[in-house]
């Protein structure tokens, strides 16, 4: 192995440490590089916001409100300015009930309804209350139990809408000044206790059993003047009642299958039209009967003279 000495040797040594350094520079150089464009595109990433057109974002530089950004694409600057919630304009609906509640009238019902709300207004959303969405869950269910304690049981199974309406009214009351706006309130179910669920069946039942018999005696009532009225009508015209008689033996011989009947013609009349036994000729037979009686008193007197 060859060895410098003397001038060689320094030299050699200080172009070794000078390409050691230049070496040692460069690579430090591209780290850095390298460093400071992974800082810069994390800075980028932390800066860009990519906001719905439903959604709407508060801005907060070192603590203080300085408006609302979106949508489309926003950025802000990092660790200074953040964006602390997202929030949705579109139409929200949340579910809430009220249990085991009282209505005027002292009866636990237990009821549950649907709320349909937007936001419309994020920078009173964000700013005048915490958290707008459990705050108006938390504001419907009291608003809920408030209009069934103002209600009876039979206003809330009658007036779904009316109810629902109430409750709309008070919920819009306590979340307006939060920027919220409450479209309108449905009401799913209502279901009250068994028994009582019981009690009300039989009235409802006995209800219609009267409604019913009521119906079935007027009917009877409103038959019975229409025979009449037919009745009069047969009686000064001998010819309806013929027709009457006619149109009886059609529907009588529509089931000549289980009705063995025999009509007998006792006398015709007008348009030859038969009239049974019972119309003109029991009126025959009734105006002959009481002449019947004299002509035989008459002959038995004459037989008593001639003795």
């Amino acid at each position: 192995m060859r060895s410098y000495s003397g001038v060689t040797a320094v030299v050699l040594d200080v172009l070794g440490g000078v390409v050691a350094g230049l070496i040692f520079s460069t690579i430090s150089i591209v780290i850095g590089f390298i460093g400071g464009v992974l800082v810069f595109l994390v800075l980028i990433a932390m800066s860009v916001r990519i906001i719905s057109q439903w959604n709407r974002m508060p801005v907060l530089r070192l603590g203080s409100y300085k408006g609302i950004i979106g949508p489309g694409f926003v950025l802000i600057i990092p660790f200074i300015e953040k964006t602390p919630i997202l929030i949705d304009l579109r139409v929200i609906n949340t579910s809430f009930s009220a249990e085991q509640t009282l209505t005027k009238d002292n009866v636990p019902v237990n009821v549950e309804a649907i709320l349909f709300w937007q936001v419309a207004d994020p920078e009173k959303a964000t700013l005048n209350v915490q958290s707008y969405y459990n705050s108006v869950q938390l504001a419907a269910q009291t608003a809920l139990r408030d209009i069934i304690g103002r209600n009876t049981l039979s206003d809330m199974l009658a007036g779904r809408n009316t109810i629902g309406n109430d409750i709309d009214s008070v919920i819009q009351e306590r979340v307006g000044d939060w920027g919220i706006k409450a479209t309108s309130v449905e009401i799913k179910d209502v279901k009250i206790p068994q028994d009582l669920q019981d009690a009300m069946a039989k009235v409802a039942t006995a209800e219609r059993e009267k409604m019913a018999r009521v119906a079935l005696a007027e009917s009877e009532s409103l038959a019975a003047d229409k025979m009449l009225d037919a009745a009069k009508k047969y009686e000064s015209d001998p010819y309806a009642m013929q027709l009457r008689s006619l149109n009886m033996m059609y529907e009588i011989s529509m089931n000549s299958a289980s009705n063995q009947i025999v009509f007998i013609p006792t006398e015709s009349k007008g348009f030859s039209l038969p009239t049974p036994i019972g119309v003109l000729g029991v009126e025959k037979i009734g105006q002959g009967a009481p002449q019947a009686a004299p002509a035989k008193k008459q002959k038995k007197a004459e037989t008593d003279n001639e003795q």
